[in-house]
């Protein structure tokens, strides 16, 4: 008896979302960028030394025999980088087209861990602005008429702000650490403004020390770290205690400055007032102001433009400039369907110290099949 023939279905929305994803790589060459590829298994060494063992809870690791530990592509920003670093030249626009790989824990299976992502990059070290302006106005004209909200952000003058707090250089290490993680950011600010109480495991710790008493000294060593170690652990942890609390007043300025959400140009004059108390933050402001100005000169409606202070704080780590992103309003279930922004410091890290002012975004063209209800 023969042998059933299975039936193969080809699922609609997979092809309309490669045939969107398709297009939307040809307008990026059109516009310039030359196609490139990446290897959909990459080292994780340089991934975590980059974001640290959290790039694990969202990434899919696995043990190469030769090529030792591997990840899944997370993303296609990291490697691009690198081939640029090793042999391209500047001004470059670089665009791709494949899947990406995500776990999305605890979202009930809602969203996929596996999907295609079309993305776009450039790189410029004469017009670093000019080429933010560039990015976004690419894709605010690619994903016009779709029914998405635009917001933009602006991580640097979030970090010129924690950089210019009068406090020691291991607290704005700290903050800036956590800058990413809202609550905790929060809760360590309001620790080192003394108005909240340290950790009461640190603080017996510490209370012990001005005792006087050898802590831990007597103790057989446990663990990796050496005696040294947690000796000049236990001295820092000391030197902190001693620090001067931040301002109070600092602080409120610095929790509004994270508060403020409105259109730009009304954005910037609210965070113009907050440079009174912080002065150091008026490079940052002016920069924002300038790339507001290039953003005109490519036809972005300013008035209707939102910005959020805080905006890109729960993405990857790797922002540190302008960021934007392309929701649908009334679809709080989906991701962005597009996002972006600049990552200067990404690129000296994998540079070598060597750092190319760069900036892209990436869309997902399965929302936006999603979103149309095409299959």
């Amino acid at each position: 008896m023969a042998a059933p023939v299975m039936a193969v279905s080809t699922n609609g929305a997979v092809q309309a979302a490669r045939a969107e994803g398709q297009r939307l790589f040809g307008a990026f060459q059109t516009w310039g960028a030359v196609p490139v590829e990446a290897a959909i298994l990459q080292p994780a060494e340089t991934l975590l030394d980059l974001y640290g063992e959290d790039i694990r809870a969202r990434a899919y690791v696995t043990q190469d025999p030769s090529l030792g530990e591997m990840m899944l592509r997370p993303d296609f920003t990291v490697p691009v980088v690198q081939a640029h670093m090793a042999q391209g030249a500047e001004p470059a626009r670089y665009c791709y087209l494949g899947e990406v790989f995500r776990k999305q824990e605890g979202l009930g299976g809602a969203r996929a861990s596996e999907y295609l992502q079309v993305g776009y990059e450039v790189f410029d070290r004469e017009q670093p602005l000019r080429a933010d302006a560039e990015v976004f106005a690419l894709f605010a004209r690619l994903l016009a008429g779709r029914g998405l909200r635009a917001s933009t952000g602006d991580i640097g003058i979030l970090r010129a702000a924690v950089a210019g707090l009068p406090t020691s250089d291991t607290r704005k290490a700290a903050l800036m650490r956590h800058l990413w993680r809202p609550a905790r950011f929060r809760a360590l600010l309001e620790r080192f403004a003394g108005r909240a109480p340290m950790p009461k495991g640190r603080a017996d710790l510490l209370a012990r020390l001005a005792a006087g008493e050898a802590v831990g000294c007597d103790l057989p060593q446990i663990g990796l770290r050496s005696r040294d170690e947690v000796e000049a652990r236990m001295a820092r942890l000391a030197e902190d205690a001693a620090t001067m609390a931040i301002p109070g007043d600092l602080v409120d300025g610095l929790e509004a400055l994270l508060s403020v959400a409105d259109k730009a140009p009304k954005a910037l004059a609210q965070m113009r007032g907050f440079a009174a108390e912080m002065p150091w933050i008026t490079p940052s402001l002016d920069l924002f102001e300038q790339r507001l100005t290039a953003l005109s000169a490519h036809a972005v409606d300013l008035g209707a433009l939102d910005f959020e202070a805080s905006y890109g704080r729960t993405t990857l780590e790797y922002y540190d400039g302008f960021v934007f992103g392309f929701s649908a309003e009334n679809r709080a279930d989906l991701p962005p369907v597009a996002s972006g922004g600049r990552y200067d410091a990404l690129t000296a890290v994998l540079g070598q110290g060597r750092s190319i002012p760069a900036v892209g975004g990436v869309i997902r063209p399965a929302l936006l099949v999603d979103l149309e209800g095409r299959a």
